[in-house]
């Protein structure tokens, strides 16, 4: 007879189990617990069948014009001039209402088109850089931005006008520090700041020449 001890090891293995594998199953075990795998799945969100406001019918009367859209209540002017009617002036660069890329005017006053409702502007005066004058024509703002070299890339530059524009319009005779307060809601990357307020300052000298037709 063999009286040599036989290993634990080996012993454990006859009997079905290893101290082993126990402790590896304990480790698991844990793990899936802690994780969640072992509990009880949760029930679906029940699906909603509530669906948003769909398109209605508007009228925007633009550029002197009265335009018939269907557009969601949620599609913003800038949406609408652009994907819908493809005036493309005004410009998406920031859309949160900060860069004035997106400048046109609503009963005159300088708005920022990517923050108003195309369903808002209804029954208002819209007016884009595709209207302020004649076809073949300058408006005083645009050749005075020309003359001034006020643009460079030139991508900020109908936001530019349009808001140079709707400030003319209630300063008439202003300095060089109004224009500067009064486009400060308007960017350009390239820093082009000075040609706009000097052609600002002299689209106001022309218009009073003219007696302020072009405003």
């Amino acid at each position: 007879m063999n009286s040599k001890k036989e290993p634990e090891r080996t012993r454990e293995s006859r009997r079905g189990y290893s101290r082993r594998g126990f402790i590896q199953g304990v480790g698991l075990g844990g793990g899936a617990l802690g994780t969640g795998l072992l509990e009880k799945p949760a029930e679906a969100a029940p699906v909603s069948t509530t669906l948003g406001p769909g398109p209605v019918p508007i009228t925007l009367n633009i550029n002197g014009k009265p335009v018939h859209l269907t557009v969601e209540p949620r599609v913003t002017l800038l949406d609408a001039l652009r994907n819908r009617l493809d005036l493309t002036g005004a410009k998406r660069v920031c859309d949160r209402g900060t860069c004035g890329a997106c400048t046109v005017l609503i009963n005159g006053k300088s708005v920022y088109s990517c923050s108003t409702l195309a369903i808002d502007a209804q029954g208002k005066s819209i007016e884009t850089i595709e209207g302020i004058a004649e076809p073949g024509k300058l408006h005083p703002v645009s050749e005075a931005f020309w003359n001034c070299d006020a643009q460079q890339c030139g991508y900020c530059t109908p936001g530019f006008v349009m808001a140079a524009k709707g400030f003319l319009a209630e300063h008439p005779n202003p300095t060089l520090e109004d224009v500067e307060r009064g486009l400060g809601g308007n960017l350009c990357r390239c820093g082009t700041y000075m040609g706009v307020r000097q052609a600002v300052l002299e689209a106001a000298h022309k218009m009073k020449e003219q007696g302020g037709k072009n405003v």
